[in-house]
């Protein structure tokens, strides 16, 4: 049965992928975007690739300002649930911007929840992230694992989750799924949607792509004495078109007549790749040098984390499928064809 979903951040990387993979199997979205960090060719690509309704709202959801007509737009959609994906997303920068950070993220969340209340639709699927665990825990980390984030945006994250929590316990009517996934990277396989950062990335995979296209000199490496086997981070890479299928499954999960409550779920490939290791796959898959120099670790960063995704395969019958080669050469196509991201 085909749903109608409120996508909040619906036009930014992750959202893209997710609009078209519920489109594509017949639900109607609705989404909510500031293009703060997003294109409104965003929106038309999604439209090119995907069948089926699309309404856009143009408002930023952490403006109390626009509360009300966020509200209204989400009451006369009528929706069965929401995917909540807006907000600010850089681990350095939140370092630097804690305030901006807290504000942004936890009231977009809070407009959100009190826009799905007025709906009478208490089916949230929370964009949460893998930094809620942060140091102690062994690889694999399942959800059970501490959570102890380390900077100010996975703190935002996490205090998002026990919020959603304590929403399910005071009215059981709320039903939850926490997404912890991992590190997203990749881009549809038409080359049509991808990740377009503002500024400089943040980011390894997107700043690896404007190496290879000529935008930027070279790579930093933060830090090679991490107690890993090359001395660089290692981290779970996860396809953002199945992490797009994840979101889907886990809204297919909680309209089942059984789902009640939060539950916290990983979304990831199950295995850590170090940050040569995955220049050395995007020079493979883009048959271009990716110079890089070494530079001091960055605040707030681990030295190794990679899923435990069982959980999801259990309970949402899913699980990654694409290579970091694949993950690599679909990133490429998209960065290849849109040398300027959007703008081009």
């Amino acid at each position: 049965m085909s749903q109608r979903v409120v996508v909040a951040g619906g036009a930014g990387y992750i959202g893209s992928h997710v609009c078209v993979e519920l489109m594509s199997r017949g639900d109607q979205v609705l989404i909510i975007d500031d293009f703060s960090n997003a294109h409104p060719e965003a929106v038309e690509r999604i439209r090119e690739l995907s069948d089926n309704d699309l309404t856009l709202l143009h408002r930023d959801l952490a403006d109390p300002a626009h509360k009300d007509d966020i509200i209204k737009a989400v009451t006369s959609f009528k929706p069965d649930g929401a995917i909540h994906l807006a907000g600010l997303k850089a681990v350095g920068e939140s370092v630097a911007e804690p305030a901006r950070y807290y504000r942004v993220n936890i009231g977009s969340a809070l407009t959100m929840i009190e826009a799905l209340e007025a709906a009478n639709a208490k089916t949230i699927v929370f964009s949460s992230s893998a930094t809620v665990y942060g140091e102690g825990n062994p690889n694999p980390v399942n959800e059970a694992g501490n959570a102890a984030p380390t900077n100010p945006y996975g703190r935002t994250k996490y205090f998002i989750e026990e919020m959603l929590k304590d929403l399910t316990k005071g009215d059981p009517e709320w039903r939850v799924v926490n997404l912890r996934y991992f590190n997203p990277v990749g881009a549809h396989p038409s080359g049509r949607i991808g990740e377009d950062p503002n500024g400089i990335p943040n980011n390894l995979f997107p700043f690896m792509a404007q190496v290879a296209v000529g935008k930027r000199e070279k790579l930093s490496v933060f830090g090679d004495d991490y107690p890993t086997r090359d001395g660089s981070g290692v981290r779970d890479y996860i396809h953002v078109c199945d992490l797009a299928k994840g979101h889907a499954a886990a809204l297919d999960f909680l309209a089942q007549e059984s789902s009640t409550g939060a539950t916290d779920i990983n979304l990831g490939a199950g295995r850590g790749y170090s940050v040569l290791e995955a220049v050395a796959a995007f020079k493979r898959a883009s048959n271009r040098e990716i110079p890089y120099e070494i530079t001091p670790r960055r605040d707030g960063d681990i030295a190794e984390i990679y899923a435990d995704a069982s959980r999801a395969e259990n309970l949402l019958d899913w699980r990654a499928e694409k290579t970091i080669d694949e993950m690599c050469a679909d990133h490429w196509r998209w960065q290849s064809q849109n040398p300027n991201g959007y703008k081009s």
